[in-house]
Formats: structure tokens, C-alpha cells, sequence
């Protein structure tokens, strides 16, 4: 493709609304363009990296024994309404009626819709296992859309659904996915982690999370030096470790602590490790007040707290509720006598001589112990991991914190769906069983912009070669010296032919513009043609992820652009 005859408005100057790497460099790339909220056009670069992906994807899915379909971006209430998602799935789902009132939305995620045509087609365990898949447009109404393609509110997606007679084949199903993730993700190359993940909206019971590493990632996430263990922090399993201190209960004694309501507080002016103190946090469980127990420097987890409990909702109480459900002053809040439900993180087990709020104004008490001075009746992993902790699948390795970007989300679903929509089939001897499910998304736009978070410098781009618009750049300097104009022209046919994508910068431009362009747009080979090199019969390689410029023969130039390309795109 001749510079000249494409489309790709660069621009020079970061846009105001742009936030992160990936956004800034899609604009200025001239990749996407926005046009509402969260949505965008995709510009000529940015769809044939979109593109790119979704070949690879659907190479990996077919290889893996999935079938393509494509299912409908509208679909009906009734669907919804049967899995009880129409209200549990909140303002995210965008609700429509058409010209006859009958409510539609626009699919955040197609679990009704396939479990639907199953049960509608499949009557047999002889037509399982079963793998659908598709590539569409997703449409989630995100209260704040960001980042540009990472969390937009329309983005185009890779949604699977297996389906399965038992357990067993949900089982072999979930890794076929598994195995054909990891293949994706390296084919793309990207440094990525398969992280054990909360199973959220979509529900089931296990699921891992897809992770391309980067520091401007939105989730953290944990793995074991020692081990493949790997985990968001969300659903990362902490190992219990020994108490703080184990001396003998001393007697406990309250102490003044004058405006002092934070544990870091507390403890600079106590003269106390922060690992020696015990905080009491209230929430609201489904509206009903619950107090948890942290070591000091321990964070709450959320997630793990929802699922001990059993609620829907949970969220920290305000300083009237404490108030109300305690009787005690926020800062200051201890378990003794506890009028509400008491949960304690393991790691509180068996801490003695601790200091915790004496449920009075600028009063802490120290050397308080359990059983003696209050009383703890439910013990329970609920706090985040943190980077040092040892690891809870292996002896001697230690936990380690990272920033992930999610680009993929298995899921092992179960009958969550097949049960609430009557998916059923006959099994051997005629019995109606419920089909058992899986379902496994990509994000496709979201991958791309993951890998320019992963791989970028000061001036632009830098893609890996499988998913880059385009392989390699030609720039002719001075394309109206005949001879370098004739020379590129006989090169970039000679690429083509030999099967490499070639974006030729025929421009009459100043060649550092055409090189700024050729860094910011990201092309990972960039072969420069010019009078003086020529003279010697050379032209100069240049690769964008750092490597040393190359002066070669026109003949050599063509065999390492194409043995490069070959090799990339082997994996």
C-alpha cells in the first residue's frame, strides 16, 4: 500500500481527552477516532490490527474445535428475564422497545442467546460436546467510559460457549480453551499471565483471567516466584502465617490516644509495629451491618467478604450506621462486646497482646487477647494478599504484586444458564439431563490496545510484528531522485511477492517526518532507501524494537525483511 493512496491522519500534539499510553497513540496513530462516549470509529491502521487478532483468534478457535455463528447485537427481554439477568445485570444493559413496546437490549455478552439456540437445537448427547463461537460487536453502558478502547462502552468481542453432557467434558472443554488462549496471546506477542479470577456477573464456579502485563494496568494481580500460582488479587488465596507475637496474655490496659484514629496513627504514637494491631471495619451486607477484623496492615477483600457472607450487595457503612449498629465512634471501633455479626481474617487467629479501639472516644486498648477480652465465633480468609506473602500452593515461594491489563476471561459456567432456560438433551438411556456450559471471551480492540501499553517508547508504537497493520515501511528519501524512487518501487513489488505487508512512504516529505510517522505508527521493520547508500549499493534496515540500524544489499535486505517476518509469524 503506497503512503500516498491510504488513509492515516497523524496528528502531533497529544489530544486533551486522551488518558492513558494506548489512547493518546491510537489517536495521534491515526488508529481511531472517537465519536461518542466510549464508542469509536476504527481508522484504516487500527482496523487491520483489529483484524490481525481476530484472524488469529479465529485460527486458534477452530483449531481448538470451536464452530463460528454470529448471533444478533439486539435481543429480546425474554431471554434476559428467564436467566433473571434483566434486573440483576444493573445499568450497564442498555434497554430498548421497539415500534410495538416489546423490550430488547443491545448484548452485553450472549449467555441467553446461544443457551437458546441449544436448547431449541441440541436434543442429544450425541450432538455434544459442542463449541460456538463468535466475533461482534458488544455494547455495555459503562457509567465512566476511559481509556479509550480499554474500557469503551461499544467494543468488539470473541464470545465462545461450550456445552457439554457432564462435568467431565466441561472439564476438557475449559482447557481446550485454556491451551488455545495461551496460544493466542503468544502468537500476538504479548508477555501475559493465565490468573485464577472471580467469577462476577457472568458466574460459574471457576474461571481464569487473561493478563497482559503492564504498569498502567487497572488490576492487580499476584504470582509465585516459586510456582506457576497466579491470581487476581480479587480471588488471590492468602496462606495463613503465624501471629504477630505469641508471649503470654499480658493484662490488657487502656490507653489515652487523643485524635489518634488511624492504625498508622495509633501506632507512631503507641511505639508499636502496625503488625501488632487489630482494626474493626463495619459494612453493609444487603443493608444488614457486619464488622470484620484485619490485621492492621491488612487490606479488606471485598469479594472474598460477599462470598462468606452470601450477599448481593455489600459496601462500607457510613459514620451514622457505624454509629447506630456499634454504639461506638468511628476510629476508634473494638470487637469487645460486639452487638453485630464479628468475621475475622485468618491471619487474626491467635494474635495475642494486640492493641484495638475501646469503642471510646481518644481510648485504645493494649495487650487485648481473644477469648479473654472479646470474643471472635467466625474466622475466614477476607483480605488481599500482598507482595511478600508466601504463597498459598507451595513451599518457599513468595508472592509477588504485578499490573495486568484483562484481554480474556475463561469461565466454567456449569448449569447456571442450561438450568434456568431448560437446556436439556437426552443422555444414553433416555433421560433428560441439563447440558453443563462454558463460555470464553476475548476482547479484540482491548487486545490491541493492551499491546501498545506493553510496547511503546517516547515516540510511538511499538507493535509486535504478528498484529501490526503492517510488517514492514519503505521510505524512499527523496522519492524524486529516479533512482531511488525506481529502486523502492522494484523492493516494495519484491516484498509483496514474497508475501510481506508493505506500507511504501512515496511522500515528498522531509525524511524526518517520514521517520517520525514510521515510530509513532508503530511498523515493527522499516527499510530506508536513499541516493547516498545506493551508491554503494545499500539500503539501510532499521527494526522499531531497538535493534541496531543494518546497512545491506538490496538481495540481503529482501531474504532478512523476509526471514524476519516468516519467523514471527511462525509461532
Amino acid at each position: 500500500m503506497r503512503y500516498t493512496q491510504y488513509f492515516i491522519p497523524t496528528v502531533k500534539e497529544t489530544p486533551a481527552d486522551a488518558e492513558v499510553v494506548s489512547h493518546k497513540l491510537m489517536l495521534r496513530a491515526g488508529m481511531v477516532r472517537k465519536v461518542a462516549a466510549g464508542i469509536y470509529n476504527y481508522l484504516p491502521l487500527g482496523l487491520r490490527s483489529i483484524r490481525k487478532v481476530e484472524s488469529i483468534v479465529r485460527e486458534e478457535m477452530n483449531r481448538a474445535g470451536a464452530i463460528e455463528i454470529l448471533m444478533p447485537m439486539v435481543t429480546p427481554a425474554e431471554l434476559w428475564q428467564e436467566s433473571r439477568r434483566w434486573e440483576q445485570y444493573g445499568k450497564e444493559l442498555l434497554r430498548l422497545k421497539d415500534r410495538k413496546d416489546n423490550e430488547f437490549c443491545l448484548g452485553p455478552t450472549h449467555e441467553e442467546v446461544v443457551t437458546d439456540i441449544v436448547r431449541r437445537e441440541v436434543r442429544s448427547y450425541r450432538q455434544m460436546p459442542l463449541n460456538l463461537y463468535q466475533i461482534q460487536t458488544k455494547f455495555r453502558d459503562e457509567i465512566r467510559p476511559r481509556f479509550g478502547l480499554m474500557r469503551g462502552r461499544e467494543f468488539i468481542m470473541k464470545d465462545a460457549y461450550s456445552f457439554d453432557v457432564d462435568e467431565q467434558g466441561a472439564d476438557i472443554a475449559y482447557e481446550k480453551m485454556y491451551q488455545a488462549y495461551r496460544r493466542i496471546f503468544a502468537r500476538c506477542g504479548l508477555k501475559f499471565r493465565a490468573v485464577e479470577a472471580d467469577t462476577g456477573s457472568i458466574g460459574g464456579n471457576w474461571s481464569h483471567e487473561f493478563m497482559v502485563l503492564a504498569d498502567s494496568g487497572e488490576d492487580a494481580i499476584v504470582s509465585c516466584n516459586g510456582c506457576d500460582y497466579a491470581a487476581n488479587v480479587e480471588k488471590a488465596e492468602s496462606k495463613v502465617v503465624e501471629a504477630a507475637e505469641h508471649a503470654e496474655a499480658r493484662p490488657m490496659e487502656k490507653v489515652h490516644t487523643p485524635g489518634k484514629k488511624s492504625i498508622q496513627e495509633v501506632s507512631e504514637f503507641l511505639g508499636i509495629p502496625v503488625t501488632h494491631t487489630v482494626k474493626m471495619l463495619v459494612c453493609m451486607a444487603d443493608n444488614v451491618p457486619v464488622a470484620v477484623l484485619l490485621r492492621g496492615d491488612h487490606d479488606l477483600n471485598e469479594i472474598k467478604l460477599k462470598k462468606v457472607l452470601g450477599c448481593e450487595e455489600l459496601e462500607m457503612a457510613t459514620d451514622e450506621q457505624i454509629a447506630k449498629a456499634t454504639g461506638a465512634p468511628v476510629g476508634y471501633l473494638g470487637p469487645q462486646e460486639a452487638r453485630i455479626r464479628l468475621v475475622a481474617d485468618l491471619t487474626v487467629r491467635g494474635m495475642r497482646n494486640v492493641v484495638v479501639g475501646a469503642n471510646e472516644t481518644d481510648y485504645h486498648l493494649k495487650n487485648a487477647n481473644p477469648d479473654r477480652d472479646y470474643v471472635i465465633g467466625e474466622y475466614a480468609d477476607i483480605r488481599n494478599v500482598a507482595h511478600g506473602d508466601p504463597c498459598p500452593r507451595c513451599s518457599g515461594g513468595i508472592l509477588e504484586m504485578w499490573r495486568g491489563i484483562e484481554v480474556g476471561h475463561v469461565f466454567k459456567l456449569g448449569m447456571k444458564y442450561s438450568k434456568a432456560l431448560n437446556a436439556t438433551f437426552l443422555d444414553q438411556d433416555g433421560k433428560e439431563q441439563i447440558v453443563f456450559m462454558g463460555c470464553y471471551g476475548i476482547g479484540i480492540g482491548r487486545t490491541v490496545a493492551a499491546c501498545i501499553e506493553q510496547n511503546h517508547d517516547d515516540n510511538g508504537i511499538i507493535f509486535p510484528l504478528p498484529i501490526a497493520p503492517f510488517h514492514c515501511i519503505v521510505s524512499a528519501v527523496n522519492p524524486k531522485d529516479e533512482t531511488v524512487s525506481a529502486t523502492a518501487d522494484e523492493i516494495y513489488a519484491r516484498l509483496q511477492a514474497a508475501g510481506v505487508e508493505v506500507l511504501y512512504d512515496d511522500r515528498d516529505e522531509r525524511p524526518g517526518v517520514k521517520f517520525k510517522d514510521a515510530d509513532l505508527i508503530g511498523i515493527p521493520l522499516r527499510l530506508v532507501i536513499g541516493a547516498k547508500n545506493l551508491a554503494d549499493g545499500k539500503v539501510e534496515l532499521k527494526q522499531r524494537s531497538g535493534g541496531e540500524m543494518e546497512l545491506l544489499a538490496i538481495d540481503d535486505a529482501v531474504a532478512r525483511i523476509t526471514s524476519l517476518v516468516r519467523e514471527a509469524l511462525a509461532l
